[in-house]
């Protein structure tokens, strides 16, 4: 049995519900918590290991699952099978995180736009250097409204969704996905900068931040110490 890549729903692809309809299924506890579960894992769930972690049966999770897949928040996909052949048994249906992306402004506001048009802006000028003091400044003035928290947290709150590996602290969400496809060294510097100012900030050393690039995930790590 050869492996079905994991992807129901191509990055940029909608489903028949538009934004708002897709966000409003999250408001269902069970549907929100399995959301979450594979949304954490960083990669594929299988209906089983997201039930137990849902606290729901293996039938209501797969029901709940498929309908997110539906609404484009997972994709959904088959595990490869240890076994081959006879008896080897069904395929395992497994999930993980779309990557396409659902947003809701009532009224509409377009920022990534206007966005794109300022990092245009920004190389056209040549002005890398000020826009990276700009955005280190930026992340010193976030630390000051999270004074007294760790930066994990601050992070959290943020949507980069940090967790620990190998003594280092990754980042699963991008933030500013969109940007960075568009304008990656401009964007990925900026990230970084406003990193490092947000760990100043805090009263951590700055160092810490590093650019670390991994598909699928913020281009910006922080390890323990800056001599990790």
């Amino acid at each position: 049995m050869t492996e079905t890549p994991p992807v129901t729903t191509p990055e940029g692809a909608r489903s028949g519900l538009d934004d708002l309809d897709a966000l409003a299924l999250l408001h269902d506890p069970v549907r929100r918590s399995l959301y979450e579960v594979v949304a954490a894992s960083g990669g594929d769930v299988g209906r089983g290991e997201a039930a137990e972690a849902a606290g729901v049966s293996r039938t209501l999770a797969g029901h709940h699952l498929d309908r997110l897949v539906e609404a484009g928040l997972l994709e959904s996909g088959f595990r490869r099978q240890e076994r081959k052949g006879p008896g080897s048994g069904r395929p395992a249906k497994v999930y993980r995180r779309s990557r396409g992306e659902r947003s809701v402004s009532l009224p509409p506001r377009d920022y990534p736009a206007l966005a794109s048009v300022l990092a245009d802006v920004v190389e056209e000028l040549g002005a890398e250097e000020q826009a990276e003091a700009a955005a280190r400044r930026a992340g010193e003035r976030l630390a000051r409204a999270y004074a007294g928290e760790p930066v994990e947290r601050v992070l959290g709150a943020r949507g980069y969704e940090p967790y620990e590996e190998g003594g280092a602290l990754r980042l699963r969400n991008c933030p500013f996905h969109v940007l960075a496809e568009e304008q990656p060294l401009l964007v990925c510097s900026m990230n970084l900068a406003l990193c490092q100012g947000l760990l100043g900030g805090l009263g951590d050393d700055p160092g810490r931040a590093r650019l670390d690039p991994r598909p699928g995930e913020c281009c910006v790590a922080l390890s323990k110490t800056n001599e990790d």
